[in-house]
């Protein structure tokens, strides 16, 4: 049945574009031969190496593609059959051999012999030959076969084993090949039931073995079909769809096929389209519902570019493709449903809205924080180790916010722990931002993001499509300097070595986020609290919520005051103007905190607050400064580096601003005060017995210091040897 809807097809196709098979004032015929361009017979009438020739032969007129009896031309596989002769070699009872061995030649042809398609076959008896080539005046091998039957035992029809008959293949891009029968095989022997054996490439449905070919002369010069395959072979479909003029295939509806036996490309029409693709016009749609009309009769056929439709009534469908016509329960469910549907669908409109309301809300705010300037900056420059961030990132990261991610509160905001990139970060999720500075705030992001420094806590990326922006930190696992020196429960025994060296490694941050950062950058929150400790007590200067700017002579960047009470410099207040000797206040008020171990706004007694700066500049006026010191550091040998840090302290205290130090004058005084400490170790543990004994007992005061010195070592020991 579907072979007499092809045929149907077919006919249907030769009669509606038989006029379109090739160019005008061309023949497309030869005999019984159909001859579609791109080939032809003269000049005009075929593209570049398809030039046939017609010969009148016997009387009946038949097409040559060169030398050889062309038998056919498929467009829709880029294939043509020729005939091709079957070579021989004969024995005669008197040892006379006479042998013809063919060959064919299609060099400097659009021609190949199609590997999928042919065989070389090879029938008779004690006989073996093989084709070859001629390739740079070398005679190469390219495949043959053997044939062993000393008699006819064995030999059956259809069966190309080896035995009589036998068969191999071809590589693809061949244009030339000769038959060669070795000399080392003959069927003198074999001659009185095979006279002759024969060898040709040919195709290979065409060919049934039968053992009337060993016993007789029947192919004896006989010929035999040949498969092609042709292409135009100058480009490849890219190249010549790039060259314009030149494709060949012009139709609409046309497809480009690269060739797959050696270079070239061939064109055919798309499906539901037939013709000539080499034509303008050519490809033309197959109307299935006049050829065949392949649809049932409840239903109406009709016809589509490239296919077919078969419709049915109201509440019915087709079953399958062309298949009769069936009540549609879905159309009865439908009806039934309908309310529903259309409360979903109501539904599915309101969501779908507040989704398209929440992506413009969260582009309002990506574009008021300065998101887009950001963006494109990041974009000029590749070497940006900054992200910008989704709000679902942080969500997913920080588990949508969950209580137990908390490992922080500031006054700017809340900080959780989370994993972002496969990586723990801190996400610090801000509580404010100043509208003044909103637009700044992308492109203040990106300059903070460019520290390093390794006393400063790297800033990672933002997140910007949120009404207050959230920052992504490096996480830095050791907690707190507050939580160190304040914390009973969880605080540690620092030495005042190790004091020092937090506070010096505290200020060259500073110092560098003063001085080495472009712009200079103000941290305008300066305490205890800010600053982490990573597994070896490192500092590391954290959250820069109140970070800004430094002021330049283009642009005055005035903040509010957000620092934390106790740390904020009295001069800022009066005149709410942020300068890096507010930070060096601030800083005064942490150097207090590691040498007293008080809170910066303490209590005395209950009820008693105070504020742990004033008091202390009042205990340096009156000389009782000893009263507020903490007694764990307190030693008689290093009293004096204690008053020159009180001393320190009380210049960075200073009420006018432009009496304090600069950072950097901090951060070298206490390098000079580190290297007079170091000059001055005190080794308490591993000291000789004798000694131990001439000491004695020492008051309780001894033995925390003598803590305080080992957790020293420890530290200094995991920082040596990696943790």
């Amino acid at each position: 049945m579907k072979q007499f809807q092809l045929l149907l097809i077919t006919m249907y196709i030769s009669t509606a574009i038989g006029s379109l098979n090739t160019l005008p004032g061309c023949n497309d015929t030869c005999g019984a031969v159909s001859i579609p361009y791109p080939f032809g017979f003269s000049p005009g009438c075929y593209l570049p190496g398809f030039n046939l020739s017609c010969s009148n032969v016997n009387g009946t007129y038949q097409p040559f593609l060169s030398e050889y009896e062309l038998v056919s031309i498929d467009l829709s596989s880029a294939r043509a059959r020729i005939k091709n002769t079957i070579s021989s070699i004969c024995h005669s009872p008197t040892g006379k051999i006479t042998s013809h061995a063919g060959w064919v030649s299609l060099m400097y042809t659009p021609y190949r012999f199609s590997n999928t398609q042919n065989k070389v076959s090879l029938i008779g008896c004690e006989t073996f030959a093989f084709v070859g080539i001629w390739q740079d005046s070398t005679w190469g091998f390219t495949g043959g076969c053997v044939s062993e039957c000393p008699d006819l035992v064995g030999i059956e029809n259809g069966t190309c084993s080896g035995i009589g008959c036998c068969q191999t293949t071809i590589p693809k891009g061949m244009n030339y090949y000769e038959v060669e029968f070795d000399s080392r095989y003959n069927n003198s022997m074999v001659y009185k039931f095979n006279p002759c054996s024969y060898v040709v490439l040919m195709e290979d449905a065409g060919f049934v073995f039968d053992t009337s070919y060993i016993t007789t002369t029947a192919l004896l010069h006989k010929k035999v079909p040949l498969v092609l395959d042709w292409a135009i072979r100058t480009k490849t479909c890219k190249d010549a769809i790039r060259a314009g003029t030149s494709y060949a295939c012009v139709s609409g509806n046309s497809e480009c096929i690269n060739s797959t036996n050696d270079s070239g490309y061939w064109c055919k029409c798309s499906s539901g389209y037939q013709g000539n693709p080499y034509l303008i016009g050519g490809c033309q749609d197959i109307n299935e519902c006049v050829a065949i009309n392949p649809c049932a009769k409840s239903s109406e056929c009709h016809n589509t570019p490239g296919g077919y439709e078969c419709l049915c009534p109201f509440g019915r469908h087709a079953r399958g493709h062309g298949g009769a016509c069936e009540l549609q329960v879905s159309v009865i469910i439908g009806i039934c449903i309908s309310p529903l549907a259309m409360l979903l669908l109501g539904l599915g409109i309101y969501i779908l809205r507040e989704r398209r309301k929440l992506k413009k809300v969260k582009q309002k705010y990506f574009k008021q924080h300065g998101g887009w300037l950001l963006f494109e900056e990041m974009k000029s420059s590749k070497d940006y180790g900054f992200t910008i961030f989704s709000e679902e990132d942080i969500k997913k990261a920080t588990n949508n916010y969950d209580n137990t991610q908390i490992i922080g509160h500031g006054g700017h905001g809340t900080v959780y722990k989370g994993i972002l990139k496969g990586n723990v970060v801190a996400i610090k999720k801000c509580k404010f931002i100043d509208e003044s500075q909103k637009k700044e705030f992308g492109k203040e992001m990106l300059i903070l993001s460019e520290i390093n420094h390794k006393n400063i806590v790297k800033l990672l990326g933002c997140c910007l499509e949120v009404e207050v922006p959230i920052l992504v930190y490096e996480f830095i696992s050791n907690g707190t300097l507050f939580q160190k020196v304040h914390d009973k429960k969880h605080g540690v025994c620092l030495s005042l070595e190790n004091r020092l060296r937090i506070a010096r490694e505290s200020a060259e941050a500073l110092t560098y986020l003063h001085s080495s950062a472009s712009p200079p950058i103000l941290h305008g929150d300066v305490k205890s609290s800010n600053i982490l400790l990573d597994d070896n007590y490192t500092a590391k200067v954290s959250d820069f919520g109140a970070s800004i700017l430094a002021p330049n002579n283009e642009a005055q960047f005035v903040t509010l005051v957000q620092g934390t009470c106790g740390y904020l410099d009295p001069e800022c207040l009066l005149t709410c103007q942020l300068t890096d000797k507010s930070d060096v206040f601030s800083f005064g008020v942490v150097l207090l905190e590691l040498l007293t171990s008080k809170l910066p706004i303490y209590f005395d007694k209950p009820g008693d607050e105070k504020v742990l700066s004033s008091c202390f500049l009042a205990a340096m006026k009156e000389g009782r400064v000893q009263e507020f010191l903490d007694y764990k550091i307190m030693e008689a040998a290093q009293m004096d580096l204690i008053m020159q840090v009180a001393e320190l302290a009380k210049e960075c205290l200073n009420l006018k601003g432009e009496e304090r130090p600069s950072m950097k004058e901090v951060a070298d005084i206490l390098g000079r005060l580190m290297q007079k400490i170091s000059q001055k170790i005190w080794v308490v543990n591993g000291l000789d017995e004798e000694v131990q004994s001439l000491l004695g007992d020492q008051p309780s005061s001894y033995n925390q210091n003598s803590r305080c010195f080992s957790i020293e070592r420890e530290v200094a020991q995991e920082m040596q040897h990696g943790r």
